[in-house]
């Protein structure tokens, strides 16, 4: 999708003039599988939007393991950078899977559109919400939901993802283990619960 589709025809979607304005604003460029926007740890002062492509958002501990905290299937808006960094830093590492479409601009510029325009000021603050309810939802799925109960949560809200990205991934951002994944994904396809 191209950025001027995306703004003018996504969840918040903004009048065409105002939108063209805007996407002049983004640097849109072709990242390659495997490639990290962020590090975490890192300074990380970019905004993403995922035109094409996929990306996931993992937490690494000390040990090495890693925890899925976001998947993204384009077109998107990635995690705003307010909910990824603490003091400018990234607390998370953003990893391109799949060959991607970017649309990139530095958090302080947008900062600055949003004040300078209402519309920009609406939509931003629109995908902010967005995604807030999006990590309330997912915490309140892993706090309250069994296995199944997450797995059947999971299928209602991110339709497809599960023959998009990795299983490991699934599970990590389900709180569970691959293997707990694989017995669920089995007993739903042979009807048991």
């Amino acid at each position: 999708m191209d950025l001027l589709s995306f703004l003018t025809q996504g969840n918040n979607p903004m009048a065409r003039a105002a939108a063209a304005g805007f996407a002049a604003d983004w640097k849109v460029g072709r990242v390659m599988a495997g490639a990290l926007l962020c590090r975490q740890g890192e300074p990380d002062r970019g905004e993403y939007l995922l035109l094409n492509g996929k990306a996931t958002l993992t937490i690494g501990d000390t040990e090495g393991g890693l925890v899925c905290v976001g998947l993204f299937d384009s077109p998107c808006v990635i995690t705003p950078n307010l909910a990824r960094t603490r003091d400018g830093d990234a607390f998370a590492t953003l990893e391109i899977t799949e060959e991607a479409l970017i649309a990139q601009m530095d958090t302080e510029a947008l900062t600055e559109r949003m004040l300078s325009s209402e519309e920009i000021r609406n939509w931003a603050n629109a995908v902010l919400r967005q995604e807030i309810q999006r990590k309330a939802d997912r915490e309140w799925a892993l706090a309250s939901l069994g296995g199944a109960g997450r797995l059947a949560w999971f299928r209602t809200n991110y339709p497809e993802y599960e023959n998009s990205f990795a299983h490991g991934l699934i599970a990590s951002f389900l709180g569970m283990t691959p293997v707990s994944l694989s017995r669920l994904r089995k007993e739903t396809r042979s009807g048991g619960d």
